[in-house]
C-alpha cells in the first residue's frame, strides 16, 4: 500500500495496525524519523511535484491520498495501481475557501474532477461536499481498477 504525501503517517500506521504492509512518501520525512525501521513500512522522502516518480514499474494494490492535490501525478498513481487495486483519493474542492486553506484554486477540486481523473477505473464510491468536523469542502473517491 502506498501513502502519499504521508505527512505524519496516520494512513500507513493504520494500514500497519490492518495488516498491510506501506510505503509512505512525502517531501519532508522528519515526522516518520520515529517509525523508521517498523516492520512492514518503507519510508520515501521525495518531492513528487518536482522529482521523477520513484515507483516506475511497481505496482501497489492500494494507494492512499488524502489532504493533497497534483494533477499533474494523477498518470503516475494510476499507472502504479495493480489489477483489482484500489485508489483512496480525498482532498479539498472549489468552496473550501470559505472555510479557510487551502484556497488557491490550483489546490481544489472542481466537482466532479476525481471522477474524471479516475476514468478508466471503477468508481466504488465518492462524494462532494460539506464537511462539518473540521468544516470544509472535500471531494473523495474510492476506486478500483479492473482486472485485466
Amino acid at each position: 500500500m502506498l501513502d502519499i504525501a504521508c505527512g505524519g503517517g496516520r494512513h500507513s500506521h493504520f494500514l500497519l495496525a490492518k495488516g498491510y504492509e506501506a510505503v509512505a512518501v512525502d517531501r519532508d520525512m522528519s515526522s516518520m524519523q520515529p517509525y523508521a525501521g517498523t516492520e512492514g513500512l518503507s519510508v520515501l522522502e521525495a518531492d513528487l511535484e518536482k522529482d521523477a516518480w520513484p515507483f516506475a514499474g511497481h505496482l501497489f494494490a492500494g494507494i492512499v491520498v488524502v489532504n493533497y492535490l497534483w494533477r499533474p501525478l494523477f498518470p503516475d498513481l494510476l499507472a502504479s495501481l495493480a489489477p483489482a487495486g484500489i485508489l483512496i483519493y480525498d482532498t479539498f474542492a472549489v468552496g473550501n475557501e470559505k472555510f479557510g486553506r487551502p484556497r488557491n484554486p490550483d489546490f481544489l477540486l472542481q466537482p466532479n474532477e476525481l471522477k474524471d481523473l479516475c476514468k478508466g477505473l471503477e468508481i466504488v464510491d465518492y462524494t462532494h461536499g460539506e464537511t462539518k468536523l473540521p468544516p470544509a469542502l472535500r471531494q473523495s473517491i474510492v476506486a478500483r481498477r479492473l482486472m485485466l
